[in-house]
């Protein structure tokens, strides 16, 4: 066949193929032309599933009577004028291929006012192009009505799936933008019958709210908010405490400068921050804001805007990681909120039941150990370690131990309830952050074996442990190759003498890649550390002194995470008074 050029409405229809999967894709173009156009009010109003009518009415700016034509025209856009306004997209669309590729695949009418015009004025749009103007009685804003998606192309329409599964496409997409701004009101029907009405949320106790309405009440109280900011970049949101984490990743939200992005290096960067805290095959859950420089982020990477690209991919993921990952561990960083977050969010230093951090200084908890760190405190005395100087003024955090039930937990009054502590989660958990700290310190101590122990591996992986040696070296290793498939351990860090390394380096060696950084390192030997930790601590019906277990509170109260062992099992709960009446019906 010759070259040719091809018909503008075939053109149309290819660029619909990209941009218009489903009816949640012409919502979700809509929508983002609203808000662009300055919208507080949203209404949609949809026929099954928006495959029959999606109607969406705002109350923005509206379109200039002599701009309507064009506005149906391709790559014909108001929001950018050159390239260098690419480069730095402060808006949710920007190509001008949504409505033009809606137009063809459906029957498209748009009627607007323009916000200093009398009058409105409407359109019809369809494959062969815009239609006629002619005058319309409007409110300031504009409307768009999309009938019959997909009657022109019965091969894609055959290709949608059923009317409730569409609509929940379509209602996800509805929600996710509703999420991300929280000034605009939002009203959706869907056959006639209201389905979601969100008022404007322009407080941060009001987005809190309809955070509640889209992701649920238990999410809102069972997660800690967080806000912070650190060179050029800021991250606020909300975040599941570990222990309300899901069975699959389906509550994870990210908005990026107000845009719903699904970025496969933001999501790493938070799993990666709950790794320590995870329970086996568990997903974080969580509603995240960041905000950046347009310029420091290529948002046209995507036909349909999902994906963006990093201009410093490194430096966005480690402030995300490290702004998570100091919250979940209760160490508000510079620029971490340090308030009560609406809505019944917690603050990140008070994470639950969580106490406040105490500063380290007394020997970790060694049960059996000959110097136990803490003692009972005289009654209304100041308790050793937790900078109370005031007597009477009440017990520490975790409180007294009175006793050890089944030789597995240990039950502690407090100063408003009960405490119940797994000892062997709890020791856990206050090895592996004392192994962890250990590994990461600035000078580790090496121990060398007395007998240095050969590993078999494969010649590949012996490649990666020469190429990385400064690498292990600077966590305490020295690993020479002695043949193809042969390496050859000399030393280990000191704090893991006595443990079955040899395994250890095996399990490190096999997870070296190409591109390893330090971090990627420290996060496998992390995984390692945390086998380690579970086979040293605490086992099940050994008997524990008060002393002992009041020596594990302690060390508690001073550990990070210490509300969930390494795998990410609760170690204590938390009982106030006001639950223990209720639990026996007693009235004060």
């Amino acid at each position: 066949m010759p070259i040719r050029q091809l018909p503008a409405h075939l053109i149309n229809q290819i660029a619909a193929g990209e941009v218009v999967e489903r009816p949640a894709s012409v919502v979700k173009e809509l929508l983002e032309n609203s808000l662009d156009a300055g919208a507080t009010r949203i209404e949609i109003e949809l026929e099954e599933a928006g495959i029959r009518l999606c109607r969406i009415r705002d109350n923005g700016n509206g379109i200039p009577r002599e701009e309507l034509a064009l506005a149906l025209a391709r790559h014909a856009t108001s929001k950018i004028e050159s390239l260098a306004d690419l480069e730095q997209v402060a808006t949710l669309g920007f190509r001008g291929e949504a409505l033009p590729s809606i137009a063809s695949v459906s029957r498209l009418t748009m009627t607007s006012r323009y916000r200093d015009e009398a009058t409105g004025f409407s359109i019809i749009g369809n494959e062969s192009g815009p239609g006629e103007l002619v005058p319309a009685p409007h409110q300031p804003g504009t409307t768009v009505e999309v009938r019959d998606l997909f009657f022109n192309t019965p091969a894609r329409r055959r290709f949608l799936r059923s009317e409730r599964t569409e609509f929940a496409h379509v209602r996800a997409a509805i929600e996710s933008i509703a999420l991300s701004r929280g000034s605009v009101a939002f009203r959706v029907q869907h056959n006639q019958r209201l389905v979601l009405d969100l008022p404007a949320a322009p407080s941060l106790a009001e987005l809190a709210g309809r955070v509640g309405k889209v992701c649920g009440e238990e999410f809102v109280r069972h997660s800690i908010y967080v806000a912070r900011d650190a060179a050029g970049l800021a991250l606020q949101g909300w975040i599941a405490m570990p222990t309300h984490a899901r069975s699959q990743p389906d509550l994870q939200h990210v908005f990026l400068n107000g845009r719903a992005i699904r970025d496969k290096l933001l999501v790493g960067a938070v799993r990666a921050a709950y790794r320590d805290v995870l329970y086996r095959d568990r997903w974080p859950a969580y509603v995240l804001y960041i905000d950046m420089d347009p310029a420091w982020v290529d948002v046209n990477a995507h036909p349909a805007k999902h994906e963006v690209r990093f201009r410093d991919p490194a430096r966005v993921r480690d402030f995300v990681r490290r702004a998570v990952e100091e919250v979940l561990a209760g160490q508000p960083g510079p620029g971490v909120s340090t308030q009560a977050g609406p809505g019944g969010a917690l603050s990140p230093g008070h994470f639950g039941s969580r106490p406040a951090m105490l500063p380290f200084g007394e020997a970790p908890f060694q049960p059996g150990g000959e110097h136990p760190t803490d003692v009972l405190r005289e009654p209304g005395g100041p308790y050793p370690g937790t900078g109370d100087e005031n007597p009477g003024s009440g017990a520490p955090p975790l409180g007294f131990a009175l006793a050890q039930l089944h030789g597995i937990y240990i039950l502690a009054e407090t100063a408003d309830g009960l405490v119940m502590v797994d000892a062997h989660a709890a020791h856990e958990r206050i090895t592996y952050e004392k192994l962890k700290g250990s590994i990461r310190d600035t000078a580790v101590q090496s121990q060398t074996l007395l007998l240095p122990e050969t590993l078999a591996v494969t010649e590949a992986e012996a490649e990666r442990a020469v190429q990385h040696a400064a690498v292990l070296e600077r966590c305490g290793f020295d690993l020479l190759r002695t043949g193809p498939d042969r390496l050859t351990l000399r030393a280990v860090p000191a704090v893991l003498a006595g443990e079955a390394v040899p395994a250890l380096v095996r399990r490190l060696v096999a997870g070296l890649h190409d591109d390893l950084t330090l971090d990627e390192l420290l996060g496998l030997l992390d995984r390692c550390l945390a086998d380690v930790a579970c086979h040293a601590s605490i086992r099940a019906n050994r008997r524990l002194s008060i002393e002992e277990m009041n020596s594990l509170l302690r060390a508690m109260e001073r550990t990070p995470r210490s509300e969930q062992c390494n795998h990410g099992r609760p170690t204590r709960v938390q009982l106030s008074l006001p639950e223990l009446d209720r639990l026996f019906a007693r009235g004060r």
